[in-house]
């Protein structure tokens, strides 16, 4: 970035100043360097910036177009206007001291009037991001490609009625594989957009999720062939732009994967505001996913409780952070994965400055809910509550039903020898809630 302007100008590297900091560009929680639970912040964390989101957002919505104040969007040559911008987001990752980003295709490089035009595009930019990445150390968490928002894929892509499209689909995920084998990606996700339908009644519905499952294997068999070795990833999100999209949620998505035979490949990459579309908490997602063995990367960001759609607002509540990272430290954390803020500035937040704050803000809730999370941990009072609660499993009948032991016809026996079963304790809800909020 020598010698050329600064997109951000009067902002300097964001620095931890610690919690009694009132300087709102600075950490107040997020110290990357400091250990927690035997490694650094940075590596619990693993933080990363959409590149869709932050660096194409415009702010627009349905009922007015975009508001975003962006002074380096200057060129009207696409080419020219996706190479400058490489510029800037290297300059704000710096600046913020993020690790990764992510990205779609089209997010980085223009769409052109024909497949190997894009791809041409697509090569040309990734030549400015590799550069960067040399001259920073920043690296891609993960790639994909973005097969929802062209024209073409009204119907969906690996799940379209017209073969044509998925052939075009599965050629846009190949060069998308290339880009990000070659950036050093951590990883490739896969998100169904419009993976899904409308009406059930013009819907192959078997034929479309077998389709779906032949497209991943084509993926994953390329990957192995050009030597990627990143994680795949599967998004779920129940609905919307669909109105059932066949990727649910967790416990669908593993469902899936394991009716397909993709299970050894695929990992979940959860979103906060995709579980709450289907109708669970975060928590819920990732305590499925974990259990399962299949918990892979998150999408930080939270919805508004009073608008039943994505919003992708960036995290700010410590309670909702606390759960997260609770989960992760219990399931052996991300890593390859991380938490990619696929999230967006308010369309009413539309200067510059406003991304650094969107960002710093969500970073400190997650490196807040972390400690508190770790705090927890070492203290041990949540686990014990849980194994008292458990307790009459750890007795020697619960460990014969565990091991397997026992039948049907021999737990008829026990009980009836003993006629009653014991009665249940208080599950205590409330006093479970006030000890967390005692680390708060």
């Amino acid at each position: 970035m020598a010698g050329k302007s600064e997109a951000f100008a009067g902002i300097g590297k964001i620095r931890y100043e610690g919690p009694a900091s009132k300087n709102m560009l600075a950490f107040r929680h997020y110290e990357a360097d400091a250990i927690v639970e035997g490694k650094p912040m940075r590596d619990h964390l693993r933080f990363a910036v959409s590149y869709w989101h932050t660096f194409r957002g415009t702010g627009s919505d349905p009922f007015g177009p975009g508001t975003m104040i962006r002074p380096w969007e200057t060129e009207s040559d696409p080419l020219k206007a996706a190479l400058a911008r490489v510029d800037v987001a290297f300059e704000f990752l710096e600046k913020l001291g993020v690790d990764f980003y992510c990205f779609h295709d089209r997010d980085v490089a223009p769409d052109g009037g024909t497949l190997a035009e894009s791809n041409k595009h697509f090569d040309s930019v990734a030549d400015r991001l590799e550069q960067h990445q040399k001259q920073t150390g920043k690296r891609l968490l993960w790639g994909t490609a973005n097969l929802f928002s062209n024209p073409r894929y009204v119907h969906g892509a690996a799940t379209s009625p017209n073969v044509e499209t998925f052939a075009y689909a599965a050629a846009q995920v190949k060069k998308a594989l290339e880009v990000t084998h070659r950036l050093d990606g951590a990883g490739y996700v896969f998100w169904g957009g419009r993976e899904g339908y409308q009406c059930l009644w013009n819907t192959d519905m078997k034929r479309e999720v077998d389709h779906l499952a032949t497209f991943m294997h084509m993926a994953v068999e390329y990957a192995r062939e050009i030597g990627f070795t990143g994680q795949f990833y599967f998004e779920p999100k129940p609905r919307e732009p669909m109105k059932h999209q066949y990727d649910f949620d967790s416990a669908t998505c593993i469902n899936f994967l394991r009716a397909y035979g993709l299970e050894k490949h695929v990992k979940m990459n959860i979103e906060t505001n995709h579980a709450t579309l289907a109708g669970h908490e975060m928590q819920h997602e990732l305590e499925y996913a974990g259990m399962q063995g299949f918990l892979g990367s998150i999408d930080a960001n939270t919805g508004d409780t009073l608008v039943g759609w994505d919003t992708d607002q960036f995290p700010t509540n410590v309670y909702l952070t606390t759960q997260i990272m609770h989960s992760i430290l219990k399931y052996g954390g991300l890593a390859p994965g991380g938490v990619n803020f696929d999230a967006k500035v308010r369309r009413e937040s539309f200067e510059p400055v406003d991304l650094f704050h969107a960002h710093i803000g969500g970073m400190d809730a997650f490196a807040h809910g972390l400690k508190i999370a770790a705090a927890m941990r070492a203290d041990g009072a949540l686990q014990k509550l849980v194994d008292e609660r458990y307790a009459s499993w750890s007795g020697p009948l619960g460990k014969r039903i565990e091991s397997g032991s026992e039948s049907l016809a021999s737990l008829e026996q026990e009980m009836l020898a003993k006629g009653e079963a014991t009665p249940c304790k208080s599950g205590r809800q409330e006093l479970f809630e006030n000890l967390i909020n005692t680390y708060l």
